[in-house]
């Protein structure tokens, strides 16, 4: 028997033994070798489409990196895929003797993509699908509140600008002197001198100067101009300084229009034929037609001849707007004594051509000594009267035929008595100074005059609302057969409801014109109450305001509703549907006119211009340069402009306000940043 150790030997020398040493050696070996192998190859990577829930701020739609927890080390950044390229480089080869790298820190998020553009507004039709004619605006809340830098702009080179260049313009020189009151078409004397004849009042009317010659300089306020006095205290005094004309004051003392007292011009409230004050005038009117109701029935009146505008500016304390107008003669200034009191008033003249309002606008026209011959040319200018009249308004005419009774006074009266007979006009009371006439609501008795009276009736294809450079017509214009002259709701619900000639207005949505004129006056009643809650237009005196573009009367209307205590001149262009008829049925002022031509009324008429896409929408017809200098014109000093329009065309206006000397901000509106329409609010200085 061998001894223990021996066979303790033999058993570490057996194969048995030999094969576990061998084994245990593999394993060693490679768990050593997959142990460098790991260290020595590059990080594992994972991408995702979908945010981390820890990840909000991020879009959905950015892709996200997560890294695999067995990796604390560096990778070759070209292993990670490139999605706007939709392919992935190549890994690198692992280095089999590479070093240790130090520790990676947190990679950055992805960059935040932009918001996704506003849903589109627009007008769901009958059919259920969405049109692209709704022109009122971006957003319902639209408030304007961001101010943005602009890139300054490239200068002009003798090549002209590149696409998408800006150009710098030069600073507009002032006006002289003698054009401080100017008004381009009515003050174009070389044109006015080649008139074959004025005995018509032709020389009152428009001859608008030629584009070599349109105005290119700076209006110059008088000397001493002061801010106006603010309303209500406007309708009883002004500066004198702002209006520096004497001859009213000497050709009308004695009749109670104006006087002068220190450095102001006092208001009496007096007129030709109602020396006693305005306020007695209209209670007499009101006795003797009780059913005119001031205030409710009538709603918007035309005062013609309107002296220094007492009339219709007492007549505002009861509601009622009145436009007053008269020409630019030897009284010439009576317009810019009505608008520096703060009363709508406009240049113009009974002459040759229709007057630049609507048919069946006006619920009063009244003239008091207005130095008008109704009569002439078989009453061809109580037809345009007419014309204007609303269905069952009233024509108030306090002039010498109806109460003096001298033989030619009476043959005038028995005149106006046989012309308005064939118009079919009731006389409601003749009183005292004052004769009262009322226009039919319907065909019926025109269609029942003896065959052969004169006026005839006008063509039926006639457009009585056509009005630009129209020449006056010698016919009756017909009323609607469905009753939409009248007025169908009182005011102040006129202001809301959507008018029956609504349907009338000829544009693209046909089938939801009522919805589209709500839309509008949501939108800038959303508009005008950010635009005071943030710019605090209550503190701002705003009275006189001109509206460039006004649509359907829309921010009229809100400036109503917001009760500011001003009014709006409602401008429709004439390259618009013409919603003029829309703007009166609402109880409110407008006027037709072309921007490419200039506005008849004074310098330093308003306190306020709006424009919306006024120059995105005549920048291929009208001199854009041409317009603006318009603007300044009409805007007092310390007057204000907001241009709300696209954003190239607002970096562009603002260039030439810059070169006119106002000061200018270009704001986003609340749809933010990436809008297409931007607003550009401007200040005239009071000094230049």
């Amino acid at each position: 028997m061998k001894p223990l150790g021996a066979h303790g030997a033999d058993l570490l020398c057996g194969p048995r033994v030999l094969r576990a040493a061998a084994l245990a050696f593999a394993c060693a070996a490679a768990f050593l070798v997959g142990y460098h192998w790991s260290d020595s190859s590059p990080r594992l990577l994972f991408f995702s489409s979908s945010a981390s829930s820890s990840s909000l701020l991020l879009s959905t739609d950015s892709p996200s990196v997560a890294v695999s927890p067995n990796a604390n080390l560096s990778f070759d950044p070209s292993l990670i895929p490139n999605p706007a390229a939709g392919a992935t480089a190549p890994p690198a080869s692992p280095t089999a003797n590479a070093s240790p790298p130090p520790s990676l820190p947190t990679p950055p998020p992805p960059p935040l993509l932009p918001p996704p553009p506003p849903a589109r507004l627009g007008i769901v039709g009958e059919d259920g699908a969405m049109r692209d004619d709704f022109d009122v605006g971006g957003g319902a809340n639209d408030t304007d509140l961001t101010a943005t830098d602009e890139a300054p702009p490239q200068e002009r080179t003798d090549a002209g600008p590149a696409v998408g260049s800006r150009i710098r313009i030069g600073r507009f020189p002032v006006c002289p002197e003698s054009m401080r009151e100017y008004i381009p078409c009515l003050d174009n004397e070389e044109e006015i001198r080649r008139l074959p004849s004025t005995e018509r009042g032709e020389r009152f009317e428009r001859h608008c100067p030629a584009k070599d010659k349109a105005l290119s300089c700076l209006v110059p306020a008088p000397k001493g101009y002061k801010g106006p006095i603010p309303w209500p205290r406007s309708r009883d005094e002004v500066w004198f300084s702002n209006v520096p004309h004497m001859r009213l004051v000497d050709d009308k003392g004695g009749q109670n229009w104006i006087t002068k007292v220190k450095d102001k011009f006092r208001f009496p409230g007096g007129g030709t034929q109602f020396i006693h004050g305005a306020n007695q005038y209209l209670d007499q009117i009101s006795q003797m037609v009780p059913d005119i109701a001031f205030g409710s029935r009538t709603r918007v009146a035309l005062d013609v001849g309107c002296g220094v505008a007492s009339f219709g500016a007492y007549l505002l304390s009861r509601d009622v707007l009145t436009l007053s107008i008269a020409p630019k003669d030897v009284h010439e200034n009576q317009i810019q004594f009505a608008l520096e009191r703060g009363v709508p008033a406009m240049a113009a003249a009974f002459a040759t051509h229709r007057l630049l309002y609507p048919s069946q606008a006006f619920d009063l026209i009244h003239c008091s000594r207005c130095r008008i011959n109704w009569t002439r040319d078989d009453g061809i200018l109580l037809l345009e009267v007419n014309r204007m009249l609303r269905a069952g308004g009233y024509f108030a005419w306090a002039a010498q035929p109806v109460y003096k009774h001298e033989e030619a006074q009476q043959e005038a009266w028995k005149e106006m008595e046989d012309l308005t007979a064939r118009l079919c006009w009731e006389l409601v009371k003749k009183e005292g100074y004052i004769a009262m006439w009322r226009k039919p609501l319907n065909n019926s008795c025109y269609m029942n005059r003896d065959p052969g009276v004169k006026p005839a009736l006008c063509d039926p294809d006639d457009n009585p609302d056509d009005v630009w450079y129209v020449n006056l017509k010698p016919c009756i214009s017909w009323l609607p057969e469905n009753g939409d002259g009248s007025t169908p709701f009182p005011w102040p619900a006129r202001l809301m409801e959507p008018p029956k000639r609504l349907e009338g207005v000829e544009m693209d949505a046909h089938s939801s014109k009522k919805e589209l004129f709500k839309a509008e006056t949501k939108f800038w009643d959303d508009i005008v109450e950010g635009y005071i809650r943030v710019f605090k237009w209550r503190k701002f005196k705003l009275r006189n305001v001109l509206d460039m573009r006004a649509g359907f009367g829309g921010f009229a209307a809100a400036l109503i509703n917001r009760k500011l205590d001003c009014w709006v001149m409602n401008v429709v262009p004439v390259s618009e549907p013409n919603t003029l008829p829309v703007i009166y049925d609402r109880g409110l002022l407008g006027v037709a006119h072309d921007w490419c031509e200039p506005f008849d009324t004074y310098p330093r008429t308003y306190d306020l211009l709006h424009a919306f896409s006024l120059f995105s929408k005549e920048q291929k017809r009208c001199n854009i340069s041409s317009i603006l200098l318009e603007m300044d014109r009409i805007l007092r000093p310390g007057g204000r402009a907001y241009i709300r329009d696209l954003k190239q065309v607002v970096q562009d206006v603002k260039e030439i306000t810059t070169a006119m000397g106002w000061r200018s901000i270009i704001r986003d509106t609340a749809e933010g940043p990436y809008a297409s329409r931007k607003v550009l609010m401007c200040d005239k200085p009071m000094v230049r």
